[in-house]
């Protein structure tokens, strides 16, 4: 049975509640405020969903996570990155970045990111929650990702390319520095063979929520003007 959750209340059900078909769909409802979303991030489930449907609340057994010491750098990428054709930021143009992951893709119809999704990243950007990274060529915006750091774990929710490997390359740069900050987990949600390709690997829901209680409240030493001065 599907819990409906209410707009005065900020609690989700058990993870152990959410459905095996589809996977890991957990409540419906609710909204989309800051300290929901904050309190969705802690508890383990994040949203997802489409203009037209309710608003979903998922925590998929197994999830996708990205450990920073496993990450997989190729030989090609990296000789991609010496070159220094794109230059990469952070938290330079989170609007913009979000803007370009919402566009229409080739390979679905319409975007889970609707106008009140990226409204409420917006605000936890403003709020020094959400962070983007921004990929360009020369003065042009070609890739970029966002997502959310949260005491030694990175929530990341979208990334775009409008030039192949500039996304590839926003997300490696990401990795190197959330490494060099004390990261110990990055949340990918969901399996796709660009992020396997990376090192991402399925672990158990419950081995991801001990993550969660053992590293969300702890420091670390995050520096998001690292790339800007």
């Amino acid at each position: 049975m599907l819990n409906w959750l209410k707009r005065d209340d900020l609690s989700f059900p058990a993870l152990d509640k959410a459905l095996r078909e589809p996977n890991g769909l957990l409540a419906a409802g609710g909204d989309l405020s800051a300290e929901r979303l904050l309190a969705a991030y802690r508890h383990g489930c994040f949203p997802w969903y489409q203009d037209g449907q309710p608003l979903l609340w998922w925590s998929p057994d197994p999830r996708t996570v990205l450990f920073p010491e496993e990450f997989h750098l190729s030989r090609s990428l990296a000789k991609l990155m010496r070159q220094q054709r794109f230059a990469v930021t952070f938290d330079q143009d989170f609007a913009g970045v979000i803007q370009a992951c919402a566009g229409p893709r080739d390979y679905a119809d319409g975007t889970w990111i609707t106008s009140a999704m990226r409204d409420a990243y917006l605000e936890l950007h403003d709020r020094g929650i959400a962070h983007s990274v921004e990929v360009r060529q020369g003065s042009e915006l070609v890739g970029g990702l966002y997502g959310l750091a949260m005491g030694q774990l990175f929530f990341g929710e979208s990334m775009f390319s409008h030039v192949d490997n500039a996304s590839k390359v926003g997300f490696a740069t990401l990795v190197g520095a959330l490494k060099e900050w004390g990261f110990v987990l990055i949340d990918c949600q969901m399996p796709t063979q660009h992020l396997h390709s990376f090192g991402a690997r399925a672990i158990a829901r419950r081995e991801f929520a001990e993550y969660l209680q053992r590293h969300l409240d702890q420091p670390s030493h995050a520096d998001w003007c690292l790339l800007n001065t």
